[in-house]
């Protein structure tokens, strides 16, 4: 036997299999590659798309886009606020003492009812003393004045008697000078007469000189006591409104505040013993941020709503310190403007209308502001957003001038921009 009948080969196992496959198999095996293919080549032109146009995309559902447009711009703000009286006062205690309140809080007063009495013995008899005084002191006046007529009477008297003696000694040196011409007399008893006549002369001048100087004299002691009299008058009339003042009276048509101590209290001097407030005058109060702080002036028109109905009012006091990034403002309302039934302390919301600019090229206000001051804008450009330089003027709350750098009708990205990385250009998809 030989080698190649001992081995044998695996021509016997070879068989010829049935052709299964359908035709155009080759066809169908190729389809799924080439819409594999087709994806690819599609994302590929997406992704060059959104290079070409700005390299970034973002979706539009990230981002606010507001039209730019003419219109008329209100300066404006608005702040929750609570209502205070405008008027509202509290009454001290002028002096210590044990306190008998006539009134208890909410309670409707009138004009100069009395509202609490305070117990002062102290004070009373420190007006005992006075008055005393001031009765000493005005007898002293009165009997200074009676001293006064008695020296000008004593001095008139002294000028008239030394007037008398003058006409006297005229009269006596008449006679002898008439005498002397009949012989009758000696020359000498006529020098004497002239003598008395020139005595009697220069005792008229001394009486009349006593007269004015005791007169002015007697005057300035009476006027110092009189002057004595009257300041201690003064001080009597001042402890009289003291003591009238230890009862506490309604400073105007009200109602009784918060009463700040209890009935038959014992207080110290300048204690608060109660509020009244004046129901007729209302403000009021805000805070406002302090950015608009500088906008605001009194006398500024503002509105303010009670129960959906608006009432005109006034700013009528701005607070000069900042609090926490706020400052306090009150507003008054107009005259017969103010709505019925406010409450000290109820909420009510207020409008300040700061400016009003007519016909002015303006957007929706938006974070895009306080990018790069205000100076850029991202415009909408068919699926884009440009970078563009603009001037913003003034802004309300909800809307900001557009000076230069943008056209009616263009929409610009007001929010969301600051995702973009001050990119020229950047894709927006889903527009």
């Amino acid at each position: 036997m030989n080698n190649r009948s001992r081995i044998a080969d695996t021509s016997g196992q070879d068989q010829k299999l049935a052709q299964t496959a359908q035709p155009g198999w080759r066809h169908k095996r190729w389809l799924p590659i080439a819409a594999a293919a087709v994806a690819v080549l599609a994302l590929a032109g997406w992704v060059i798309s959104g290079w070409a146009g700005g390299g970034r995309s973002f979706d539009a559902s990230r981002l606010r886009i507001a039209e730019v447009k003419r219109g008329d711009l209100v300066r404006d703000l608005s702040a929750d606020g609570r209502v205070m009286a405008a008027n509202s006062p509290t009454l001290y205690a002028i002096a210590g003492g044990t306190v008998a309140l006539k009134v208890v809080a909410g309670d409707a007063v009138k004009k100069d009812q009395p509202l609490a009495v305070i117990d002062s013995p102290e004070l009373r008899s420190r007006l005992a003393q006075e008055q005393s005084t001031l009765a000493s002191l005005q007898a002293e006046a009165g009997r200074s004045v009676l001293d006064a007529q008695l020296v000008r009477s004593a001095a008139r008297k002294a000028l008239d008697q030394a007037q008398v003696e003058q006409i006297a000694a005229k009269r006596d040196l008449d006679r002898y000078q008439r005498a002397f011409a009949g012989g009758a007399v000696a020359q000498v008893d006529v020098a004497k007469a002239q003598d008395d006549v020139q005595k009697t002369g220069i005792g008229v001048a001394h009486a009349r000189s006593d007269l004015g100087l005791q007169g002015r004299g007697a005057g300035l002691d009476t006027r110092n006591k009189q002057l004595l009299a009257d300041r201690q008058r003064a001080v009597v009339d001042e402890m009289q409104r003291q003591v009238d003042a230890l009862t506490l009276r309604a400073p105007f048509d009200g109602q009784v505040g918060q009463v700040q101590i209890a009935q038959g209290t014992n207080v110290a001097a300048n204690a608060p013993i109660l509020g009244v407030i004046d129901l007729s005058v209302f403000e009021v109060e805000i805070k406002i941020p302090e950015s608009f702080a500088r906008d605001l002036a009194i006398g500024m028109p503002a509105q303010i709503t009670s129960n959906g109905k608006a009432f005109p009012a006034k700013v009528s006091a701005v607070s000069p310190e900042v609090v926490n990034g706020e400052v306090n403002a009150r507003l008054r309302f107009d005259a017969g403007s103010q709505p019925p039934s406010l409450r000290q302390n109820q909420r009510l919301s207020a409008r300040i209308v700061l400016d009003t600019r007519r016909d002015v090229l303006m957007v929706e206000r938006g974070p895009f502001l306080e990018q790069d001051g205000g100076r850029f804008a991202y415009v909408v450009d068919g699926s884009s957003a440009v970078r563009r330089p603009i001037q913003a003027g003034a802004s309300s709350l909800n809307a900001v001038e557009i000076i230069s750098g943008l056209q009616p009708g263009q929409q610009i990205v007001v929010s969301g921009s600051d995702q973009f990385d001050n990119a020229e250009r950047i894709r927006i998809s889903g527009l």
